[in-house]
Parts: structure tokens; C-alpha cells; sequence
């Protein structure tokens, strides 16, 4: 049975790759990056548009069995407000303007697990309002802050799901958890980081696989990565060490992943838009004395190995990168998915 899909803030296409190996059909996409666009043209297909979604005519969107995507984590700081001033707010409820306009079966909203203790200006707490609005359209709710490592994803990467299901529809179940960290209870071991990356070659200027290039570093970035162990983090760099902020971080406490290098039996820690430094989580190879590079964080991510990028601009790689739903977490919740609305 075919289903058709809308989705939304696509990005590169990161739940869109899991959704159509799903065997769902993509018949149209937004996002209003435009090197998000360009690459998801050129790796999933071309029903996306660079736009903004306050500019389309929602009643100009394809029908569909389900809409996915979540907005941007920004929008919820006033995400109660449907008359907010500020754009962001206002992007949960384009986003359920469009669900009920469409109407489709159901929906899958995805967001930093941030999104359940936050706010809005009135002290109210979003979630709850969030859930009404959805049941007042229609639609039952079912949420979970799900870890892709529970699925087979190299990386401990915990982020909320939401699924709603129209009308009188069973609650969704989220699938059943393949993975645990210690293989106990019938389950597989979680993926390592030196499983997902150990068959990469040394990265080089003529290596034949594309984005794995050696990172650039300063000084400091050289020095931090020859010290810090695997595991470690900002307590094995020596004392001495020519960094204000490194020296603060030892002597009062931080995050553990702040200047960490990758432990290669275990997954990696969430993966961010900023893994070309060493200082915003753990993004120190696990075996050589370097920053993880682009391909690898694409590994631990999921893409394929074939994800070509459209962009100039490095970092704007990486925000594709770091923003995504691992392709294969999507895969798992899509299947789920797709086994209740064929039965539905």
C-alpha cells in the first residue's frame, strides 16, 4: 500500500532517507535552507521546495497520508503563543495549521528532549500545550524520548518523538528496543564507535571517499588531542595547558564531554553541529590525534556513504549534519508507522 508523506523543515533529508526506505512515497518537502535543499535534491529526490513556511499556501500542499518533521528547538521559547511577535514561536502552530488543514493519518514530530521542561514566557509548560492542541484537531498523542543507540545507531543521541494518530486509531507503540549497552536480555550490544568507523581509511587529500578529508586544527586543538585519552575528556589535559577556559573547567567542573575523545568500544555521544571542534562534546578520534572528520560524523549519523553534499560552505555541512534524525532510527520508527496505517 502506498503512502504518501509531507515533510516538513526537511533539512537534508535525514527522516525522509529512513521514511522512503520504508517504502513511504515523499510527495513534498520545505526547507528554507538552501544547502539543505540542494543536497536533499541531489541524495533524495527532487519533491522538496527552499521556502519558508509562512510564505506557502498551505492549502497548495499535496494531500497525504502523514506529515513529518519537527521545528526548529528555537521556536519553543514562546510556543504557547499563537499571537508571538517573534517568527520562531510561531512555528509550532504553522506546523499544526498544516496538520489540520491536511488532515492526514498521522504525524511524527521530533525535538531536543529540551522541548519537555521548557517554557513559555507565561510559565506555562509547552508539552501539555502542545498535546491539546494536537488532540483538539484530532489526533491522539503518543510520545517517548527515544535514544538511537537503543536502535542500532552508533551514537547516544536522545531526542523526543512524537506520533499522533488521527481520530480513533489504536495509540501508536514505539518499536521494540534492539540494542542495550551491555547485550543483556536477549538484546544486541550497542554499536561502537571503531565498529561504525574502523573500515575508514587514514583520512587524505586523494582518499577515494568523499568528505574525510584531515580536520583542520590549531595548536591548541593538536595539543589537547595528543593528551586526552580514549574516554577521557578536559581532566587528562596537563595543567600547564595554554587555555583560560580548559584551566577553568578542571579546577570547577563542567560537561564530561567537553574535550572528549571517543571511547572505541561505545557508541559516541550525541552528535552536534560543531563536531569540527574539540571543546562543544566529544569529538576527538577514538585512535588518532584529530577531530573526527565530516564522513565520520555521517557514519555515526547513519548516512549513507553515497550522501553527496551541495554546499560551500563547511559549516554548513556540518549544521545538515548535526541537525538530522539519524536515517536508521528514522527507518525503525517508519516501519512501526507504516505497519499501522496498512493496517488502519
Amino acid at each position: 500500500m502506498s503512502c504518501n508523506v509531507v515533510s516538513l523543515f526537511s533539512g537534508g533529508g535525514g527522516l525522509d532517507i529512513g521514511f522512503k526506505r520504508a517504502g513511504f512515497n515523499i510527495v513534498w518537502a520545505i526547507d528554507i535552507n538552501k544547502d539543505a535543499v540542494n543536497s536533499y535534491k541531489r541524495n533524495v529526490g527532487e519533491e522538496i521546495v527552499c521556502g519558508d513556511l509562512y510564505e506557502i499556501d498551505e492549502k497548495k500542499i499535496p494531500q497525504c497520508d502523514f506529515v513529518i518533521g519537527g521545528p526548529p528547538c528555537q521556536s519553543f521559547s514562546l510556543a504557547g503563543k499563537r499571537k508571538s511577535d517573534d517568527k520562531r514561536g510561531k512555528l509550532v502552530w504553522r506546523y499544526i495549521d498544516i496538520i489540520q488543514e491536511l488532515q492526514p493519518k498521522g504525524f511524527l514530530f521530533e525535538n531536543v528532549t529540551g522541548l519537555v521542561s521548557a517554557k513559555n514566557s507565561d510559565g506555562e509548560k509547552i508539552l501539555p500545550l502542545l498535546f491539546k492542541a494536537f488532540y483538539d484537531i484530532g489526533y491522539n498523542i503518543s510520545y517517548k524520548i527515544v535514544n538511537a543507540a537503543d536502535y542500532g545507531v552508533p551514537q547516544l543521541r536522545k531526542r523526543v518523538i512524537i506520533v499522533g494518530l488521527k481520530g480513533f486509531m489504536n495509540n501508536f507503540e514505539f518499536p521494540p528496543i534492539t540494542h542495550n549497552a551491555d547485550g543483556s536480555g536477549g538484546k544486541l550490544k550497542y554499536v561502537s564507535v571503531e565498529e561504525a568507523l574502523g573500515d575508514l581509511p587514514i583520512p587524505s587529500g586523494d582518499c577515494p571517499i568523499t568528505e574525510h578529508t584531515w580536520p583542520t586544527m590549531s595548536e591548541l586543538d593538536k595539543y589537547i588531542c595528543h593528551h586526552v585519552k580514549p574516554g577521557g575528556n578536559y581532566m587528562d589535559i596537563p595543567d600547564d595547558v595554554k587555555s583560560v577556559r580548559i584551566k577553568r573547567l578542571k579546577r570547577e567542573g563542567g560537561h564530561t564531554t567537553c574535550y572528549g575523545r571517543m571511547d572505541p568500544q561505545k557508541p559516541s555521544y550525541t552528535i552536534n553541529t560543531y563536531f569540527n571542534r574539540p571543546n562543544v562534546g566529544c569529538n576527538i578520534h577514538y585512535s588518532q590525534e584529530r577531530l573526527i572528520t565530516l564522513r565520520e560524523a555521517m557514519r555515526l549519523q547513519t548516512f549513507p556513504d553515497d550522501y553527496q553534499f551541495v554546499s560551500k560552505s563547511k559549516q554548513g555541512k556540518n549544521l545538515i549534519v548535526g541537525n538530522a534524525v539519524p536515517p536508521l532510527l528514522a527507518y525503525k520508527l517508519a516501519k512501526q508507522i507504516k505497519k499501522i496505517i496498512d493496517n488502519g
